[in-house]
């Protein structure tokens, strides 16, 4: 009974495996180029500026030959998101539309928090359906609808947003949730529902109030914010973190944007979800929201893997100046074109679009955004009286600091006659001084590129013959069963690296569960990420799609031969260890084996 479960959980595993292509499910986190039979692009998993992350379609397998990750779509989704491999496989079985059924939740033997996820999720799904029909509803929704006309949100984009009206009632959610046997004690830790203290019974938290689902990078609702029409307190009510809502960890409108940002290769941040659904109805559906927080590392790198260029666009107050000067700072350092939108004093992007339109939006605001240079000396401007000679000279440094990092020389010689200008200072002066600094940071940046050299030397160094033709065999024994019976008779278990030994025992015993070769199905079923990483590895190495039984004989004998030095060496300790403890017998019969052996190998 267990082995057919677990036969027929695998084959559901194969089957979600063999449905998705993976260059589709990476090309949700990196953008990937097409070079050869491979798309390559900057690897996920580590900071780089040239792409050393390979995503191979036929074998659906990826490799970064920087830091050396590597597996499968599973691996993939495990090691970028942080989830269990039963997690993992909800989502891909989600995107294929393959139903899991009860196996889901035994997919990797930690079911709890998993199946509590999948009940939040539908929990939310369920009300934002429930909260857009009593919206769409004349006899329900009037209220809300006339709110959102007012503001001169259109039908389309209340439909293509999902926004809803929550009716000024104690229980009608409530309500809704216990007739769907939802746990309403789990609804109040997720700010949905709440009870009260004389009787302990449940009551709706959203009353009277527009709703706006908060959705994931995948379109799954995951929160609420809702916008009172009343007088009630707090103005905006948001449903709090969660073990599914992490607010730093999501932008708001990305499952809708992201298409026209992968066409475009562009994206513009928004400070807001009220703007983003202007955005969108404006027309600039490449538009996303930091949702009213400092943009955090984890929104910072979905954005760069995203498009080329990402153009910020905050409120033109102090605080989104600042918050605007903080993002551009994480987006900046790579290889991204970061440009900051600049609103006009006491608008932000929604009052903006309403009083100009989408047009001028995209013409005066978006297109003529700062590049980060020029929106950094007007920042550093903002910080001084330059009336005054000291805060003058700070400003300068500051500039020069900012001028001296550029990488383009017409880039620093542009900023530094526009400087020279202002303040009729010698452009000779300031470009002797940018030198210096320039200096300054190439020696930190040469010292710092020497140490990753050196790091990276080591691990792209040749490994030793032997080595290099057991990670040979693995690869054909991999393609081929005739060449891993071969391997199996000639060397068993005798590979001399530990983790090939594994592989090579792992690959015996797949073929003597009568399966065909198969690399993906293969690395699928190794359950250590570890080994997982390595066997992708040595998948994608490049060898003949022939078999050569020259090269198959060269790598046995290789690694045979390998094997007999690591024996005589041992016997050589065990004979020094006898000759040292006086067992001088011992020590000459060892002494005749170590030479018969190396008679052997031809030394």
């Amino acid at each position: 009974m267990v082995h057919d479960i677990l036969q027929v959980q695998q084959q559901k595993i194969e089957e979600i495996r063999k449905s998705l292509d993976i260059v589709d499910v990476i090309g949700d986190y990196v953008q990937l180029s097409k070079q050869g039979k491979e798309f390559v692009g900057l690897c996920p998993f580590h900071s780089e500026k040239s792409p050393s992350f390979s995503v191979n379609p036929e074998k659906q397998l990826y490799h970064c030959f920087g830091c050396g990750a590597g597996g499968n779509i599973f691996t993939f989704l495990m090691e970028i998101e942080g989830m269990s491999f039963a997690e993992a496989a909800d989502r891909l079985a989600d995107r294929a539309k393959i139903d899991l059924g009860h196996f889901s939740s035994t997919a990797s033997g930690r079911s709890a928090p998993s199946d509590q996820n999948k009940k939040h999720l539908a929990a939310f799904e369920l009300l934002t359906k429930f909260y857009h029909y009593l919206l769409t509803t004349a006899k329900y929704g009037s209220v809300g609808m006339a709110y959102l006309e007012k503001r001169a949100f259109s039908q389309e984009i209340i439909e293509r947003f999902q926004i809803g009206y929550a009716v000024n009632s104690w229980n009608a959610a409530s309500s809704l949730l216990q007739r769907r046997h939802v746990d309403l004690s789990q609804m109040a830790k997720l700010g949905l529902v709440a009870s009260r203290g004389f009787d302990q019974k449940y009551f709706d938290k959203y009353r009277n109030r527009i709703i706006f689902p908060i959705f994931n990078l995948r379109g799954k609702a995951i929160a609420f914010a809702g916008r009172t029409l009343g007088d009630e307190k707090p103005k905006y009510l948001n449903t709090p973190e969660s073990p599914i809502f992490h607010k730093g960890d999501i932008l708001y409108g990305y499952h809708l944007a992201r298409p026209e940002i992968r066409k475009r290769n562009q994206v513009v941040l928004l400070e807001g979800y009220v703007d983003v659904i202007r955005a969108h109805q404006f027309g600039i559906t490449w538009s996303v929201a930091s949702m009213g927080t400092s943009l955090t590392e984890k929104q910072a790198s979905i954005l760069k893997r995203s498009a080329e260029t990402i153009v910020v666009c905050y409120d033109s107050d102090s605080a989104g100046i600042e918050a605007a000067f903080r993002a551009a700072g994480m987006l900046s350092g790579g290889s991204n074109l970061i440009r900051i939108a600049r609103m006009p004093e006491g608008l932000d992007p929604d009052d903006y679009m309403i009083k100009f339109g989408g047009e001028q939006f995209k013409s005066d605001v978006i297109g003529a955004s700062q590049t980060l240079m020029s929106f950094k000396m007007d920042y550093f401007r903002r910080k001084r009286n330059l009336s005054d000679e000291g805060d003058r000279l700070l400003y300068i440094e500051d500039v020069l600091r900012e001028v001296s990092m550029l990488k383009q020389a017409v880039a620093r010689d542009h900023y530094l006659r526009l400087l020279a200008d202002e303040f009729s200072i010698s452009l000779d002066a300031l470009k002797v001084q940018a030198k210096q600094l320039q200096k300054q940071l190439q020696r930190k940046s040469e010292r710092k590129q020497q140490r990753e050299a050196v790091q990276i030397a080591q691990k792209k160094q040749l490994p030793p013959a032997f080595e290099m033709a057991e990670r040979m065999l693995l690869a054909q024994m991999m393609r081929s069963r005739e060449v891993t019976a071969r391997v199996q008779e000639a060397i068993g278990g005798n590979f001399s690296v530990d983790v090939h030994q594994a592989l090579a025992a792992f690959l015996y015993a797949f073929y003597e569960e009568g399966h065909e070769p198969d690399e993906g199905l293969f690395i699928q079923g190794l359950e250590d990420i570890s080994l997982q990483r390595i066997a992708a590895q040595i998948s994608l190495m490049p060898v003949s799609p022939q078999i050569d039984e020259q090269e198959i004989g060269d790598c046995v004998s290789q690694v045979l031969k390998h094997s007999e030095v690591l024996m005589i060496e041992e016997k050589e300790r065990e004979r020094k260890q006898a000759e040292e403890s006086g067992r001088f017998e011992l020590s000459a019969m060892l002494l005749s084996e170590i030479i018969e052996m190396k008679k052997a190998l031809g030394k």
